[in-house]
């Protein structure tokens, strides 16, 4: 299938040509470019900042039942178009071609479900003190939004950001990850195809940092949605508070997986393996630290690494494959160096522990048991395919372990019993906690963290709440003349 070239969209135009050069983006299962992108820089940005005020006015005047029904229109047509989509980011981002399309198809389900909560930002009455006041509150759009996004869930992470704005009445200027921009294009696209205002959405990459920069900076921009590391959070959320502009920050994470004595094995063996191995392990919520109470050990272990060795690692685009590269060449040295300080530190290498030698940026699948605390690994999110497993002599002490990093995005919990349950649900600080499963992601729940896994959250109601303002109302009623 022809690969799409993508070029920016500035206020609903196309432009093949960027301020700052051309990029060129790789392949990550052969490393070798795959096609070059107009490259985009301040000028850009500050440009599109300015069409996007004046979109802002034509994209909030429609009632909220137009924008649904031309929001929904788009998803239909992102359903329709899903191999190109599907293939796009496989292309770009390395997944394999079926986890693509369900990232593509769950991005349209997610514009579906903001495309609706936006006929549903209900205002309310409130009670006066007076029969001559009239109280009410009402749900404005809070103006147009800078979305930076990550380069792992090239569609997923655009259209929570796109998805909610648009449906808020907001207009949106996206600047995706310049290693996997082409889903974002795709999306704009399949958006002012169905009839979204052509100034409410542009869409830029290039050089990051000028970009970002300037949008935080553009008084036409008044709220900033990042998917990102905890250290660019920091530095975006403090380039925002200096213009007094809201945030939405979801940040890193560092998944604990506590894993109760009475948990299911086979079954959490299974999952385990196919969630922690998705996306070759570059999820923001991907499990990661197994905290496994002592009776189950040592068959966890051996259960899981035998499992993970199975996995049939190839190019996305091979049916066959099961996990497909990692995006970058950086990441694949940060997992390397993340697996020799471990294993230097007496950590069990129990499966995989290297890169695979072939062309990409290949790591296999790998699985790292009895690793100390003081391991780099053990602190620092690895975002691969990495799994560390440490034991916790009871329930107690695993949860003192989930809670040991000042992170707190997902977390997870295996077990059955309901006290085990109820002391974990407790006392598990994460914005987000699945209970014998691995789903965390769906449209119709908030997906956030604590702590320094940010703060706001996307998807649910409160996704699209983020990008609007209360206004409230006070009418003075005189009594109507005898």
């Amino acid at each position: 299938m022809h690969h799409p070239i993508a070029k920016l969209i500035i206020g609903g135009h196309e432009r093949s040509q960027g301020s700052a050069g051309t990029l060129n983006v790789l392949d990550p299962a052969t490393a070798t470019p795959l096609h070059e992108l107009p490259r985009a820089s301040q000028t850009e940005a500050l440009e599109a900042a300015e069409l996007a005020a004046l979109g802002q006015q034509e994209w909030a005047a429609l009632s909220a039942y137009e924008r649904c029904t031309i929001l929904r229109r788009a998803a239909a047509a992102m359903r329709e178009d899903c191999e190109r989509g599907a293939l796009a980011i496989t292309r770009e981002q390395g997944k394999p071609l079926e986890q693509a399309r369900t990232e593509w198809l769950a991005s349209a389900d997610l514009l579906d479900w903001h495309a609706e909560e936006g006929r549903r930002l209900y205002g309310r009455e409130v009670p006066s003190r007076s029969s001559n006041l009239r109280l009410r509150v009402l749900t404005r759009p809070i103006g147009p939004v800078a979305a930076l996004t990550a380069w792992n869930f090239p569609a997923w992470g655009a259209m929570q950001k796109i998805g909610a704005a648009l449906a808020a009445g907001c207009a949106v200027v996206v600047k995706p990850a310049e290693i996997s921009p082409t889903p974002a294009w795709l999306i704009a696209r399949a958006l002012l195809d169905a009839g979204v205002s052509p100034q409410a959405i542009s869409v830029l990459w290039g050089e990051p940092s000028a970009i970002a920069e300037t949008l935080i900076a553009a008084p036409q921009i008044r709220a900033v949605t990042l998917t990102g590391s905890a250290g660019v959070g920091r530095q975006i959320a403090a380039a925002a508070g200096k213009e007094l502009k809201k945030v939405v920050m979801e940040l890193g994470g560092h998944g604990p997986v506590v894993v109760a004595r009475d948990a299911d094995l086979p079954r959490l063996i299974t999952e385990a393996t196919r969630w922690k191995f998705r996306n070759a392990g570059q999820v923001c919520v991907s499990p990661t630290r197994f905290i496994i109470e002592e009776p189950l050990y040592e068959a966890f272990v051996e259960g899981f690494a035998a499992a993970a060795a199975q996995l049939r690692i190839g190019p996305g685009d091979d049916p066959q494959s099961q996990m497909g590269p990692l995006t970058t060449e950086r990441q694949l040295h940060h997992i390397e160096a993340l697996v020799a300080d471990a294993a230097a530190r007496g950590a069990r290498v129990c499966c995989g522990g290297e890169r695979l030698p072939r062309p990409g940026f290949f790591h296999a699948p790998t699985v790292l048991a009895d690793v100390p605390l003081q391991a780099r690994a053990m602190n620092e999110e690895p975002f691969g395919p990495l799994a560390l497993v440490t034991r916790a002599e009871n329930l107690k002490q695993a949860l003192a372990e989930a809670n040991r990093l000042p992170v707190g995005l997902g977390a997870y919990l295996f077990a059955n019993h309901p006290a085990a349950i109820a002391e974990a649900t407790t006392k598990l600080q994460c914005g987000m906690l699945a209970i014998n499963h691995f789903a965390l992601s769906l449209p119709e729940m908030p997906f956030g963290g604590v702590r320094d896994s940010g703060f706001g959250s996307e998807g649910g109601n409160e996704g699209i709440r983020a990008f609007t303002s209360p206004q409230a109302i006070s009418e003075y009623i005189p009594d109507y003349p005898a």
